[in-house]
């Protein structure tokens, strides 16, 4: 079972309808107690980093996830689910999740804020079980204001351009980020979420 974080922010039906589709069991939920039993982690991209953090911290749901990926729980963070992977988010000026060294900045001005609409990624690491099946030109859906900037390229799996180049990708041995949305990628974003639940499922 996977779990996907509902830390109350909007509708995330769409991800959980498209695990579905790729044939994962999936549950939406925002108690500690079924992260902890379910086989990998999902954190999807709504709302403002401030109040996502603090939802999450009030019902226990940080420590819970930090337990999970502890004990190598494949983890995905999405859009601003991977922002809350780093040590700190300026939207909000909160503390994140701490399982990616790095901070969470605005993008800056120059380019139209927010980033919507389709882009490419570049990987860095094609071999990557992420990127398996998934063509090395690919656009993906974006929408965001604020991006990942790393603390060191450690677990930096693609950038996109945006102005400037910036970490659209993360993979580590524990956890995987998007920036984008693969829910609303089309064919690509659904393999991406295929190689996901196939991650899952060596566990």
């Amino acid at each position: 079972m996977i779990a996907v974080i509902d830390y109350g922010a909007g509708n995330i039906r769409s991800i959980e309808k498209a695990l579905e589709h790729v044939g994962a069991q999936v549950q939406v939920t925002d108690e500690p107690a079924v992260v902890e039993r379910a086989s990998a982690v999902v954190l999807p991209g709504v709302g403002s980093g401030g109040s996502a953090m603090a939802r999450m911290v009030a019902r226990g749901l940080d420590e819970a996830i930090r337990k999970a990926t502890e004990q190598g729980k494949p983890f995905l963070g999405i859009c601003l689910g991977m922002q809350l992977l780093a040590d700190h988010h300026e939207e909000g000026e909160v503390d994140g999740l701490r399982l990616f060294r790095g901070a969470v900045r605005r993008i800056p001005q120059g380019p139209k804020i927010p980033h919507m609409g389709w882009n490419q990624i570049r990987p860095l690491h094609a071999e990557l079980p992420i990127f398996t099946n998934i063509p090395s030109d690919a656009y993906f859906y974006f929408a965001h204001s604020y991006y990942v900037e790393p603390q060191d390229q450690h677990g930096v799996a693609a950038v996109t351009d945006y102005g400037s180049s910036y970490c659209s990708v993360i993979a580590t041995e524990q956890v995987w980020g998007t920036q984008f949305h693969p829910e609303k990628s089309g064919d690509v974003g659904m393999q991406l979420l295929k190689n996901f639940v196939k991650w899952v499922h060596k566990q």
